[in-house]
């Protein structure tokens, strides 16, 4: 018999992070399967030794979706381990995330895709990497897979971090209506199901949100989303149609000085500028094919995504404009396609099972405007800068995955990236072309198992591009100073050790130590309409992931990932990074169905951030937990009760620290500047299946 001590520490390096295991590794994971007991400990992820191929990498089913409560649809991206999903403004605007001692802005460094489709936009007006998952509908999700780092040779742009992927079901499991009425003016309709065909499969979806919020100034958000579906054969060898719409309108209550509340100038739900909002809109069609091959597969992707925004913001007042105020509007239109071919081959090198994956992305931006202009009560007073750009991204990527012994096996891969950017600016000094091109090596060796425990060595370079804009710049727009460019791609550099284990019946853990450096931590400044390129910068940290069933209806999920984000350059400002995470943690308990009821509880911490170089101001820590209770009436129809921010915490969801002017001060004022959570509210859903 083990020591205690030891065999708990076992227990606690132990994984169920799955992968939807990369295709590439799929022959090698089904020949192993025979010889590694899987177990199944929750249908929440896809988790089990044998499964992945780096110790951070899993999957997500609709189960846990369905059992969580949902704010806002992109805190989806919460259930993937470490990240944290808040909002700084209205809830038509993409949500700011946090990762791995990142703040990744709208996803700079985190890769996003929905049905197949990309999310991240690059040289967007409202900053590199713009990922608004408002579209999204969480009910059509049939699987999340999640990856970190840039470990991947399928992963290019915007990965460093990580990526999630959306899948939508192909046929809806059920037909289902919902309506959802809740706190502060939220009600919701939702209709999506599959009708019978004999030849193929239809998925519909009609979603209408309505949501004013807690703000003096109401949110007045008003969303509509439609999804038309068809599919045809099977996962191995058919193809599939999607055309999706989105529209939405809102008010927004921006970040707010803390002076303005000690002085009882506005309440803690109140704004500056009330005049700020915006509205966005995306409309896509894509095609996605597969075909089996006689010792592999072939697959073949290809999409047009139609995408505008128009945002009114106002982050500093009156320090630029006394009189107007500092309102600006951000406009960006755009056309985007792409295409992304890949195959794969099963065979053997010697007796050695191998598997070999070959793929190529090619996209295209067509950005007809994206522009910057000073406004006032969302009426353009000037013109900052105008661009029409094209933006042509090209990858290929190969990817093979051995198996060298019983316990060991490598998966190796290298990528290739072109950008090039042609830039029309209104100021002719700003208009240019340049190319940029970048190779990114990948290496993952899986030890095991041994006693139920694998073992994972990962170490691999990523990129992100730059906004092209900054990349062709010589003045700055609003002074005509000279301006620095910035390089076009930026290379980053990670390697993550990691263990996953099930050592103890029904609980699956992960451990991983992990580090990312790159070599400029770029930012695109929205309010200046420019670039800048930042300082080189390191990440390094540790990750504890753990679901366990406690008992047959009792599932418990706790994750805590601590990290330490640093500019890795001497500067008298300081070395850390602001709005760098060091502490996340997670705790989820699930009731599955007992009779008529279930429930769970979700609470989630992150703590506090330096918010300039020198650490001498942080943001709050913040304890947020959400609460559902549902009861089922018979198979067709169920009520869940929802309740957000259970306790009723006075948190940020974000803070910055910056200068700013009020109304009648004499000079500008540093100062923290918040956007509180939202309070206590309650959300009630009535859902019928047919």
């Amino acid at each position: 018999m083990m020591p205690f001590r030891r065999q708990s520490l076992l227990c606690l390096l132990s994984l169920g992070l799955a992968a939807g295991a990369p295709a590439l590794a799929d022959g090698v994971h089904a020949e192993r399967e025979d010889a590694i007991p899987v177990v199944e400990v929750t249908g929440h992820y896809g988790n089990g030794v044998g499964t992945s191929d780096t110790a951070s990498e899993g999957y997500i089913t609709p189960k846990l979706i369905e059992a969580r409560p949902l704010l806002r649809p992109g805190e989806v991206l919460e259930f993937v381990p470490g990240v944290i999903v808040t909002q700084h403004s209205g809830d038509g605007k993409a949500n700011q995330f946090f990762l791995r001692g990142f703040n990744l802005d709208h996803g700079t460094d985190f890769y996003t895709t929905v049905a197949g489709m990309p999310v991240n936009l690059a040289t967007h007006a409202h900053g590199q990497g713009y990922s608004d998952l408002n579209f999204m509908i969480p009910e059509l999700v049939d699987r999340i897979d999640y990856r970190k780092g840039p470990y991947f040779a399928e992963e290019g742009d915007f990965s460093s971090a990580g990526a999630a992927h959306f899948h939508y079901y192909g046929r809806m499991p059920q037909n289902l209506a919902s309506v959802t009425l809740g706190g502060f003016g939220y009600r919701r309709a939702l209709l999506a199901g599959s009708p019978a065909s004999a030849d193929g499969n239809f998925l519909y979806a009609l979603e209408l949100v309505g949501n004013d919020g807690p703000w003096v100034n109401p949110n007045a958000f008003r969303k509509l989303n439609a999804v038309l579906r068809y599919s045809h054969g099977g996962a191995d060898d058919g193809y599939s149609i999607t055309a999706m719409h989105y529209r939405g309108r809102w008010n927004a209550t921006d970040q707010i000085p803390q002076r303005a509340l000690e002085r009882g100038l506005i309440s803690r739900y109140g704004a500056i500028d009330p005049t700020d909002g915006g509205e966005s809109e995306r409309t896509s069609l894509s095609y996605d094919l597969r075909r089996q091959l006689t010792d592999g597969q072939f697959q073949l992707s290809t999409y047009v995504i139609r995408s505008r925004l128009q945002l009114f913001s106002n982050f500093t007042f009156f320090l630029d404009n006394p009189v107007s105020g500092d309102q600006f509007e951000q406009g960006d239109s755009r056309t985007v396609m792409g295409l992304a071919p890949n195959w794969l081959w099963n065979g053997k090198l010697g007796d050695r099972q191998s598997i070999t994956k070959f793929g190529m992305q090619l996209r295209r931006d067509t950005i007809d405007r994206v522009g910057l202009y000073d406004a006032s009560a969302q009426q353009r007073l000037a013109t900052t800068r105008e661009d029409r750009v094209h933006v042509t991204a090209s990858g290929a990527y190969l990817e093979n995955s051995l198996q060298w012994a019983q316990k060991f096996r490598t998966v190796a891969g290298v990528r290739a990236d072109r950008i090039d950017f042609d830039v029309a600016s209104n100021l002719g000094a700003n208009s240019g072309s340049k190319a940029a091109g970048i190779v990114s090596p990948k290496l993952n060796l899986i030890f095991g198992p041994w006693n139920k425990t694998e073992y994972f060595l990962s170490l691999g370079n990523g990129f992100h591009s730059n906004d092209a804009r900054g990349a062709v710049i010589t003045l700055d727009p609003k002074t005509l100073a000279p301006a620095a460019r910035s390089p076009a791609l930026v290379r980053s550099k990670g390697a993550e050790l990691g263990v996953r284990s099930e050592w103890l019946p029904d609980l699956q853990s992960s451990l991983a130590l992990w580090r990312l450096s790159l070599a400029s931590e770029l930012v695109f400044a929205g309010d200046a309409g420019s670039t800048q390129a930042s300082r080189p910068s390191q990440r390094q940290g540790i990750e504890w992931s753990n679901r366990y069933r406690l008992r047959p209806w009792l599932l418990i999920d706790a994750d805590l990932s601590l990290s330490r984000a640093r500019f890795t350059d001497d500067d008298p400002a300081g070395s850390r990074i602001p709005g760098s995470i060091d502490r996340v943690a997670a705790l989820g308990v699930t009731l599955n169905e007992r009779g008529h009821w279930s429930g769970a509880v979700q609470m989630r911490y992150f703590g506090p951030r330096p918010l300039i170089e020198d650490g001498s101001v942080l943001s709050r820590s913040t304890l947020l937990t959400n609460l559902r209770v549902g009861y089922k009436f018979d198979k067709n129809l169920r009520l869940a009760l929802d309740a957000f921010n259970l306790f009723n915490r006075r948190s940020s969801d974000i803070d910055y620290y910056y200068a700013s002017q009020l109304r009648g001060e004499a000079a500008p004022v540093n100062d923290l500047h918040l956007h509180p959570v939202e309070p206590r509210s309650l959300r009630l859903t009535l859902t019928t299946n047919f």
